[in-house]
C-alpha cells in the first residue's frame, strides 16, 4: 500500500504535496489535514508505521524559524482544527484548538466578550503556532508568553499517542506542566492539537509615544514607577541618535495615566506609532535578548542596524544586511560582551543552512534527552532545532 493511500484510510482530508507546500526546499509526498483528535492520532500513528518525518504546520508562516529540517515526508496541517472549544469568563479560561487563527479569534473577542487572550503575536499565524515558535507579541511585559498563560494543552506525540496535561481551570495541578516543555519546541516534541489558556479581563489603555535620545532613563523610569506598563516597545532607525519609546497601559483613568507617561518619558511627544507590533522589514531578522538595563548598551553596540521590539520584555529585532555566517556572528560578537544572546529567526535557506541559528546553548544535553524521550526516531521536523536536535 503506497503511503498516501494509507493516510487516506484514517484522514479524510489528505492530498500529495505541492510545490505551494515546500518546508524548506522540500516538497512533501503526503499532505495531511486532520480534523479531530482521533484523525491526527491516526495521521502520527500512520506515519510511525511507516518511519516517516512528520512536520506539523498551521498557516506555513512560521515553518522558517529554526533550523532547516532535514526531511518533510508528511506536512501534517491543522487548518481543520480551528474551533473554539470552551470560553468560560466565570473561570476566565479558553479552550481553543491549535489551527484557531489569531485573526479568527480578535473578530470572536470583539462580539463582547469583555476578556480577552493575552498573546498578540506579529503575525497572523495560529495559536499552536505561538506555542511552537514562542512569540507573544509587546503585551510579553506584563502578561508573558504562551509558558505563563497556559494552564492545559493535548498533544499527540510521535507514535499516535495521545497526551494531556494541566487542566481546564485556572488553580490545578493535573499532571506534569508539558506546556512550559511544548512552548518553543518548533514541533520537534510532537503535534499540538488544542489548548486552554488564561483569559484577563478587556482593560481601558493608552498608549504614548514620545522621541528622545535617552531611551534606556525613559524604559527604567517607567519600569520603576507606579505605571503598571502592558508594554514598553521601541524604534530606532539606523545609525539614528533618537530612539522612539512607546508605552502601553492598562488604566481606569486615562488622561492622567497618558499625563504621568509622557512626565516619566520627557523627550518629544510622537505619533501613534504606525510601527507597534510590527517585525523590522529585511531578507534577515535577527533576535537580540538581554536585560532591559542592557538597552543602551545594546543600542550602542548595533548603531549602524536597525532596533525595534519589547524593550521592556528584552526581546528586540534587528534587520543586519548579513547573508553569510560571518556577518551573524560578528553581531554575536559585539554583543557578547554585555550578555545579549542572538538568534536568528528569518533568513534565506541558503544562510539558514550554512549560520548557527541559535548560538551557544548551554542546556543543550537536556534538550537532547527530551527529543530522544519523545520522539526516540527523531522524526518529528527533523533537525530543526539546535545542533539538529
Amino acid at each position: 500500500m503506497l503511503p498516501l493511500d494509507a493516510f487516506a484510510k484514517v484522514c479524510a482530508d489528505v492530498r500529495p504535496g505541492e510545490d505551494a507546500d515546500q518546508v524548506d526546499g522540500l516538497t512533501p509526498p503526503v499532505v495531511a489535514a486532520p480534523a479531530t483528535l482521533d484523525e491526527a492520532s491516526a495521521v502520527m500513528r500512520t506515519a510511525a508505521e511507516h518511519g516517516l518525518a512528520v512536520v506539523p504546520s498551521g498557516t506555513g508562516s512560521k515553518l522558517g524559524y529554526g533550523r532547516p529540517v532535514e526531511r518533510c515526508d508528511v506536512l501534517v496541517t491543522t487548518r481543520n482544527l480551528d474551533g473554539i472549544i470552551k470560553h468560560s469568563p466565570g473561570d476566565l479560561t479558553l479552550h481553543v484548538e491549535a489551527g484557531l487563527t489569531f485573526e479568527a479569534l480578535r473578530e470572536t473577542e470583539a462580539d463582547g466578550w469583555g476578556q480577552h487572550l493575552a498573546l498578540r503575536p506579529p503575525e497572523n499565524g495560529t495559536i499552536g503556532g505561538a506555542i511552537a515558535t514562542d512569540v507573544a507579541g509587546p503585551g510579553r511585559l506584563l502578561h508573558g508568553s504562551a509558558r505563563d498563560l497556559l494552564i492545559g494543552i493535548t498533544t499527540v506525540r510521535a507514535d499516535g499517542t495521545i497526551a494531556r496535561a494541566g487542566g481546564k481551570v485556572v488553580k490545578n495541578v493535573a499532571g506534569y506542566d508539558l506546556g512550559k516543555l511544548y512552548t518553543g519546541s518548533l514541533g520537534t516534541l510532537g503535534l499540538i492539537v488544542d489548548a486552554t489558556f488564561r483569559m484577563h479581563p478587556a482593560a481601558r489603555a493608552v498608549r504614548v509615544a514620545v522621541v528622545t535620545d535617552d531611551p534606556g532613563r525613559a524604559v527604567q523610569a517607567v519600569l520603576h514607577s507606579q505605571v503598571v506598563p502592558r508594554a514598553i516597545e521601541i524604534d530606532r532607525p539606523a545609525g539614528s541618535d533618537e530612539t522612539t519609546v512607546a508605552v502601553e497601559a492598562e488604566t481606569e483613568t486615562p488622561d492622567e495615566t497618558s499625563a504621568r507617561l509622557h512626565e516619566l518619558l520627557g523627550g518629544t511627544p510622537a505619533p501613534e506609532p504606525d510601527w507597534w507590533n510590527r517585525l523590522p522589514e529585511g531578507e534577515v531578522l535577527a533576535e537580540i535578548r538581554s536585560l532591559p538595563a542592557r538597552l543602551p548598551e545594546i543600542i550602542k553596540a548595533v548603531k549602524d542596524l536597525p532596533l525595534r521590539g519589547s524593550a521592556g520584555a528584552g526581546r528586540l529585532y534587528t534587520t543586519p544586511d548579513y547573508t553569510t555566517p560571518d556577518g551573524v556572528e560578528e553581531l554575536r560578537e559585539a554583543l557578547k560582551p554585555i550578555g545579549a544572546r542572538v538568534v536568528l529567526v528569518r533568513a534565506p535557506l541558503a544562510v539558514r543552512k550554512s549560520v548557527d541559528v541559535w548560538g551557544p546553548l548551554p542546556t543543550l544535553p537536556i534538550m537532547r534527552r527530551v527529543k530522544d524521550q519523545f520522539d526516540p526516531d527523531h522524526r518529528l521536523s527533523p533537525g530543526r532545532f539546535a545542533e539538529g536536535v
